[in-house]
């Protein structure tokens, strides 16, 4: 369940909140008690998850031809 905080409290408190409340959970902003704004925590990300899923070609930084500007 998402924690529900005044968006007030949290301008005051907003270093505290993302360093402790949203470790693993949202925080949902309130003004007058309806939901405004909601904070949620980036995934993290993880190196050579999906390897060898993307290539370059071994030309990938030759000179196009000419033809390819023109539209020959």
């Amino acid at each position: 369940m998402p924690k529900m905080i005044d968006i007030q409290e949290a301008q005051a408190r907003l270093k505290e909140l993302l360093a402790t409340d949203l470790q693993d959970d949202e925080l949902v902003l309130t003004q007058d008690d309806k939901p405004v704004a909601r904070i949620i925590p980036i995934p993290s990300r993880v190196a050579g998850l999906h390897a060898g899923a993307i290539w370059t070609s071994a030309d990938f930084d030759e000179p196009l031809p000419d033809g390819f500007w023109t539209g020959d």
